[in-house]
This record gives C-alpha cells, sequence and structure tokens, in this order.
C-alpha cells in the first residue's frame, strides 16, 4: 500500500510518500495486524520510521517525531476520511497521513 504524508507528517517522515507491503504491518496496540490503527503503530515505530538520509538530516534534526504527529493526524483511505483504526487495510490502499494544519 502507498502511505503518503503531508506537511509536519512529511517533515517527520522525511519522505511525502512512503510503500509500505501490507504483511509488514503485524499487530500492535491491540489492533489486529492489516489495520489502520496497526499501521499507524508501525509507522511510528523505529522500525517503521525510515532512517533519514544525508541530504535530509538537517530538516530530521528539527522536525517532531512521526509518532507524535500521528497521534495528532487523521487518515484518508482511498481519499475517504477513515476514524475508525480497526479498519482492514487491502494491498494497492492509499493512506494519507493528514496532520492539523494551520490558518485558514
Amino acid at each position: 500500500m502507498t502511505v503518503r504524508f503531508f506537511a509536519a507528517a512529511a517533515a517527520a517522515a522525511g519522505t511525502p510518500e512512503r510503500v509500505v507491503p501490507l504483511a509488514a504491518v503485524p499487530a500492535a496496540d491491540g489492533y489486529d495486524a492489516g489495520t489502520l490503527g496497526a499501521l499507524v503503530a508501525y509507522l511510528g515505530s523505529a522500525q517503521g520510521s525510515a532512517a533519514p538520509t544525508a541530504s535530509a538530516a538537517p530538516a530530521a534534526i528539527t522536525a517532531p517525531s512521526l509518532a507524535r504527529v500521528l497521534g495528532r493526524s487523521s487518515f484518508l483511505l482511498n481519499e475517504v476520511n477513515v476514524r475508525d483504526r480497526t479498519r482492514p487495510l487491502a494491498v494497492g490502499d492509499t493512506v494519507d497521513v493528514l496532520p492539523p494544519f494551520a490558518g485558514g
């Protein structure tokens, strides 16, 4: 599946997009494997966080942790808002991570 990060989430992830194999999303934090909640836990863990590259190092120093941003974010699943973190994910899905935005 494809995970797209926006604004502060992209800064924290060190990338605007990441491909995550569904099989790589284990059960976590009380969520079944392959669910939105398990994906959020996986992405916020050291295993799911990409190591910053040398070119991304300065941004990584000032970026908030991905786990912290994920805790405050909203999620779209295939362009539809989803709040139910028990929602199963499928191969080919796109998950958008939308942190709180300032302004108006």
